[in-house]
């Protein structure tokens, strides 16, 4: 009863009596010009605009000059007319609260499950800013995380931030899902930005599962929906992280994907004027790649942490183009999915050689290093020779680090596609078990 009278109170909270309001003078191609606001409304300001009919859409403030504000409405302005009414709603904010896990919701907090969703009572900017960075802590514990590859030569740490670079179609999602269901965090929130709407509920019912959604929150804007909801998804789902963190609680955050972050923002700067300059995307994409991925990461001494994986969709595996560029430099850690290693069916399809965490050396014992580097050679043997191997070029006895590559291939090979419900300890176990027959080996070089 307590919690139910809570909830209405913020929802009283909420209401705001007085609005101002201004009225649409011109509707040019894409944005909307009015007048009355321009000495109320700050930029990035939320309106609602009311349309014949009294139907109503919403809308964020671009541009402000002495008499008139420009408004980029979140749908198609088809059927605005001069004079329509535009009402201010002020600063973009979220009211997150504990009874939103386990709910699918949209980016303004409002649910997409069909059932009530009561706000909390304290609301939280959408662009918060990071906790200073000379407060917080470093890097946590080494996390267990249900997938073999991640529990020994790519751990994820508490707190770390990592980019998952990829193309379409190479199990990502999948992956997304391994991470939600097995890595150890209290609270799971998880963006899905610009995701085709059919695979939204496949992606919760399905691929997320009733045990996944049992500590995760999901907010989703289609690729139907305007560059300013599905922009505004990821501020959300940072926004929500951010809420369970405050509370003390270990966070992890799945974004999927910064790239669609990306391309709604190019949509919504070059509408307010800004000049494509970086393969097409505004100068501004850096600084709001950087300032979202800022705000996860380790909390101060009195709050929890946020570890945040975040999804790049690479056409054909550029990994030098300029999102995938931006991440890898602000992040401590990437990942890279290989389309040749799906096709083959190995999955989850990361290439190795091409990943690192910055968690390592700190993340693991010296006798696990070990075994990292000595697992890090030989695949990087193999790889070398591979062409020479496939073709029957290579003569055995000519290189002793390339035998012992061919030798444990397969085992190992194998090894980064293994699920791992027993823990860390059980992972380095099975590693050590593939690496043991070349334990020779490596004398000879």
């Amino acid at each position: 009863m307590v919690v139910e009278m809570d909830c209405l109170r913020a929802e009283i909270a909420a209401l705001n009596p007085v609005h101002h309001i201004g009225r649409v003078v011109e509707v040019g191609r894409g944005t909307l010009t009015v007048k009355g606001l321009s000495a109320t409304a700050s930029l990035g300001d939320q309106v609602s605009i009311t349309r014949r009919g009294n139907a109503t859409m919403g809308g964020e403030v671009l541009q402000l000059t002495r008499g008139e504000v420009v408004i980029l409405p979140d749908r198609s302005a088809e059927g605005v007319v001069i004079g329509d009414r535009v009402t201010l709603l002020g600063e973009a904010s979220i009211a997150p609260d504990s009874n939103w896990i386990g709910r699918v919701i949209d980016p303004s907090g409002n649910p997409l499950d069909g059932c009530t969703l009561f706000r909390g009572l304290t609301p939280r900017p959408m662009r918060a800013v990071p906790p200073k960075a000379t407060e917080r802590r470093p890097l946590g514990e080494r996390l267990e995380t249900g997938v073999a590859i991640f529990n020994t030569l790519l751990p994820i740490v508490r707190g770390q931030r990592i980019g998952l670079f990829a193309g379409s179609g190479v199990g990502k999602s999948t992956l997304l899902a391994d991470f939600a269901r097995g890595v150890s965090a209290d609270v799971v929130v998880i963006a899905l930005i610009g995701e085709r709407g059919r695979e939204v509920r496949e992606f919760v019912d399905h691929v997320l599962g009733p045990e996944g959604m049992k500590r995760a929150v999901v907010v989703t804007a289609t690729s139907d929906q305007s560059p300013l909801v599905r922009r505004r998804c990821a501020w959300t789902a940072m926004a929500v992280a951010e809420h369970f963190r405050d509370q003390g609680l270990h966070v992890l955050l799945l974004a999927d994907s910064i790239t669609r972050f990306a391309e709604a923002h190019r949509e919504v700067a070059l509408a307010s004027g800004e000049v494509a300059s970086l393969r097409g995307y505004p100068p501004s994409t850096s600084h709001m790649i950087m300032s979202l991925c800022e705000r996860a990461g380790p909390g101060t001494d009195d709050v929890g942490d946020i570890t945040a994986v975040f999804s790049v969709l690479v056409a054909g595996s550029d990994m030098e183009e300029p999102v995938a560029d931006i991440l890898r430099g602000v992040l401590d850690g990437h990942v890279v999915m290989d389309r040749k290693i799906a096709e083959r069916g190995r999955f989850p399809a990361i290439d190795l050689l091409r990943s690192v965490s910055r968690s390592l050396p700190a993340a693991a014992t010296v006798e696990e290093n070990e075994l990292i580097g000595q697992a890090r050679r030989l695949l990087g043997a193999y790889d070398r020779a591979e062409m020479m191997i496939q073709a029957g070029l290579y003569t055995a006895g000519s290189d002793p680090m390339i035998d012992a590559a061919i030798k444990v291939w397969p085992k190992l090979d194998a090894f980064l596609s293994r699920p791992e419900p027993d823990g860390t300890d059980a992972s380095f176990l099975h590693l050590a078990e593939c690496l043991i027959s070349t334990s020779r080996e490596p004398e000879s070089t």
